[in-house]
């Protein structure tokens, strides 16, 4: 029991010194954590064999302990930077171009939707882009559930037609004259 008091005591008064021993190797943050585990080590150490310089025993424990934490510390941070290779595309870099693809995607189905006739492209839009049913459509604008399936198939036609314009190359105003015959019908 004497020993178990003794490196108590030892602990209480050298733990300053103990602290000041690791305050160079460790952040502020760690010291106090790092000295109370090196005194539960200390303490496990004496109920299994006589330490008889408690003092050196607890002073080499804890700059064993906060070495261990450096060394922990500094093989986190270069398994994180080794890591980074197995990162997704999207997260690394590749993401600005393709979030600037979808805009410019986005933009091109507004500029195609654009040469729609008003009626074919409401019906279209409300289909394609509020994902309403063709019989709830129908209800809300006024017109027959046939003619609501006309019009989506129209404006997915003429659409596609001016996206596959713009992939060729061609010019826009080239695919919306077709288009434009169809504002006139």
């Amino acid at each position: 029991m004497t020993q178990k008091s003794n490196l108590a005591d030892t602990y209480i008064r050298y733990r300053s010194k103990l602290m000041r021993a690791i305050s160079n190797m460790v952040s502020k943050d760690d010291i106090e954590d790092i000295v109370q585990e090196a005194f539960i080590k200390s303490y496990e150490a004496g109920l299994n064999q006589d330490i008889q310089y408690e003092r050196t025993y607890m002073l080499k424990t804890v700059r064993n302990l906060a070495l261990n934490h450096v060394t922990s510390a500094a093989s986190q941070l270069n398994d994180a930077v080794e890591n980074m290779d197995a990162l997704p595309h999207d997260l690394v870099g590749h993401s600005l171009e393709k979030n600037l693809e979808s805009k410019e995607r986005f933009i091109n189905f507004c500029r195609a939707t654009d040469t729609l006739s008003a009626d074919v492209k409401r019906v279209f839009l409300l289909k394609k882009v509020y994902e309403m049913k063709q019989k709830d459509i129908a209800e809300l604008v006024g017109l027959s559930e046939s003619t609501v399936e006309k019009h989506v198939a129209k404006g997915l036609l003429l659409c596609s037609r001016y996206l596959a314009g713009l992939a060729n190359n061609e010019t826009p105003s080239g695919s919306s004259s077709s288009s434009q015959g169809v504002r006139s019908r």
